[in-house]
């Protein structure tokens, strides 16, 4: 960990979201910089942004609220392994991958949607309702996922990746429209005062989308353990793309979490690698650097290379930049996982390695479970993603 112009920061980062991290801290009131950050949305991903009395829609980002769930199951591991193949057909075919899907099975009864749940009688919300029903338990594109993984003790896991959809894209999207913000990478955060009409009512959406995300990952992990058989014996369960009002030292301050997993001290979480490599449950542990951190750590191992720049630039289907990343060069990540889905733009070769990310976090957390994969699903390789960050 270094401290730059004031700034911690943790592992090596890119300019630009060092640049970006810079510009938050002329409004905020701490900051830092997580170890798999890269750049984003007017603030970068992995950043850690504290207000005083103020909240930021933008640190926030698009897809308010995604996060990560893990359940260990009681299925047993041998059964797995031996079925991997069905049990990804299955996955694949019963869990909506992709941008815009809708689930393809009832759902049932929600508390979420309930008349009187907070915040949707928002004019931000209010619409978004019926698209939220029917995109609840569908996982999306990019970086989102379905992993099956087995442990040190040869126990099963499931972990899932995915935010609030739909709804959180449109939220954001209408907060920051009427707050006047600059659209782009490169331009100073959106920034609102708590206090303010429209400060409360994102808190209110903001809210709402955390709760339908949560609802989601349930109902995905419920659906998994139904196709693998067992019984969910232990959870793990986060955001990282939230605002939470906390007490750090005397002040209580609004912190922003964009790409970063709460860690306060015994608190566990779930931080993914990449597709061909192992995931981690993790907890923060109490230390001198927690401070430095906002008691917060990575959520996954950070990407280093751009998706263009992986797959290569197409016009019309036909290819007219080569990318960095070849088939066989995922492949070769990809020995004895049963991959569905997934293109050469989330291959191993885009991301940093998550055991070194996870070193740069220093005595902040401790591993707890080292999770290998062993069947991934994801959206396929021709599916864009919408989400900026």
């Amino acid at each position: 960990m270094q401290i730059i112009d004031g700034i911690p920061v943790f592992g090596t980062t890119d300019d630009g979201a060092l640049t970006q991290i810079k510009v938050c801290a002329q409004t905020a009131a701490r900051v830092a910089l997580m170890a798999d950050s890269h750049k984003g949305y007017a603030v970068p991903i992995g950043g850690v942004v504290a207000y005083k009395d103020a909240i930021s829609p933008s640190g926030v980002g698009f897809d308010i609220a995604c996060g990560n769930k893990a359940v260990r199951l009681d299925t047993p591991a041998p059964y797995v392994r031996e079925h991997i193949a069905r049990i990804m057909d299955e996955v694949f075919s019963t869990i909506s991958f992709g941008m815009g899907r809708n689930n393809q099975e009832p759902i049932g009864e929600q508390p979420i949607f309930e008349r009187d749940y907070p915040g949707w009688d928002l004019d931000a919300t209010r619409p978004l309702k019926r698209m939220a029903q029917n995109q609840l338990g569908t996982v999306g594109s990019g970086n989102h996922y379905v992993d099956i993984f087995t442990d040190e003790q040869d126990r099963v896991w499931v972990g899932v990746h995915f935010g609030s959809r739909g709804l959180g894209h449109k939220t954001a999207t209408w907060f920051l429209k009427a707050a006047g913000a600059k659209d782009g990478m490169d331009v100073e955060p959106c920034v609102l005062p708590v206090e303010s009409d429209l400060g409360e009512q994102y808190i209110r959406a903001m809210k709402l989308a955390g709760a339908y995300a949560y609802a989601g990952r349930d109902w995905v992990c419920g659906r998994l353990a139904r196709i693998l058989g067992g019984e969910i014996l232990e959870e793990v369960h986060n955001h990282h793309n939230f605002a939470w009002l906390e007490q750090h030292s005397d002040e209580m301050l609004w912190v922003v979490r964009k790409g970063a997993t709460p860690a306060w001290p015994g608190q566990k979480g779930f931080v993914g690698g990449s597709m061909g490599e192992t995931s981690v449950i993790l907890q923060g542990v109490e230390s001198p650097l927690g401070a430095l951190t906002l008691n917060s750590t990575v959520h996954g191992a950070g990407r280093v290379m751009g998706r263009m720049e992986a797959k290569g630039k197409y016009k019309n289907g036909v290819c007219v930049r080569e990318g960095r990343v070849t088939p066989a060069m995922m492949a070769s990540w990809l020995d004895g996982i049963e991959l569905r889905g997934g293109g050469l733009d989330e291959s191993p070769d885009c991301y940093k390695r998550l055991p070194d990310v996870l070193a740069e976090q220093g005595e902040s957390i401790r591993v707890l479970h080292t999770l290998t994969p062993i069947g991934v699903a994801m959206a396929g390789a021709n599916e864009q993603d919408p989400y900026k960050d």
